[in-house]
C-alpha cells in the first residue's frame, strides 16, 4: 500500500495553517499538526500502521512501544500489521507520563520487554524528547531498541539518529518555522493566539 503520510493529514484535517499556534515546548509557530483529527479515524490510523509495519517488516521486531496517549493508537495498529505480515505476534505497548514529565513503564510491561527487539513509534517529533524518555525506560526494562519511527519530523536538523542515539526513521519530514514568544514575528504582528489547538489557553493564562 503506497500512501503519502502528508496527504492523509491534511485529507482528515489534521495539518492547520495560517494561524498562530503555542506548541508543548512553549514555542510558537504558524502552522499546527493536529494528530487527535487523525486517531478517532481508525481506518486512516490503521493506514498509518500499515506504512510503519511494511518499514519494519524485516527488522524482527517483537514489541513496539509508544508514549501514552497519543501514540496508543500507533503502537496497537503498527503491531497488528506487523503480526499479520510477519506471521508472528508483536506486543503494543505504552509509557505513560509522571508529574515529572518522565515517560515510564507501568502494569508489569516492563516484563513484556525485557531482551526483546523493540520499535519505538510516534507521532509528531519536534525536539525529540517524549521518545528520548521511551527509549531510556526501554532499556532500563532490558529492551533492546532497533528503531525509532515517527509519522512526521518537524525538524530533521534537530531531531535525527544522531540526536536521538538509535536509527530514526520518520514517513515524512514537514518543517514548521517555531519561534520563542519574544522573537515570535505573529506576536509582533498582533496575530491572535489561537487557543482551540495546541497550547495557546495555558500560554495566555486562561483555564485549560
Amino acid at each position: 500500500m503506497k500512501n503519502n503520510i502528508i496527504d492523509l493529514l491534511i485529507k482528515v484535517g489534521a495539518i492547520i495553517k495560517d494561524s498562530h499556534f503555542v506548541g508543548t515546548s512553549g514555542k510558537h509557530m504558524p502552522v499546527y499538526i493536529n494528530k487527535d483529527a487523525l486517531l478517532p479515524k481508525t481506518k486512516y490510523t490503521s493506514q498509518v500502521g500499515v506504512m510503519m509495519a511494511e518499514k519494519f517488516k524485516n527488522k524482527k521486531i517483537e514489541v513496539v512501544v509508544a508514549p501514552a496517549v497519543a501514540g496508543i493508537p500507533l503502537s496497537q495498529w503498527t503491531a497488528y500489521h506487523l503480526s499479520r505480515l510477519i506471521k508472528k505476534e508483536v506486543l503494543a505497548i505504552f509509557t505513560e507520563k509522571t508529574l515529572e514529565n518522565d515517560q515510564i513503564l507501568k502494569r508489569g510491561f516492563d516484563l513484556a520487554i525485557k531482551d526483546k527487539r523493540v520499535l519505538v513509534v510516534e507521532d509528531i517529533a519536534t525536539t525529540g524528547s517524549s521518545v528520548k524518555k521511551v527509549i531510556e525506560s526501554v532499556r532500563k526494562a532490558g529492551g533492546k531498541i532497533v528503531a525509532v519511527c515517527v509519522m512526521v519530523n518537524r525538524d530533521s536538523q534537530l531531531v535525527n539518529s544522531k540526536t536521538i542515539g538509535v536509527p530514526f526513521f520518520s514517513l515524512a519530514t514537514y518543517k514548521v518555522p517555531s519561534y520563542e514568544p519574544k522573537d515570535c514575528p505573529l506576536c509582533k504582528k498582533g496575530v491572535p493566539i489561537n487557543i482551540q489547538f495546541g497550547h495557546g489557553k495555558k500560554f495566555i493564562g486562561l483555564k485549560v
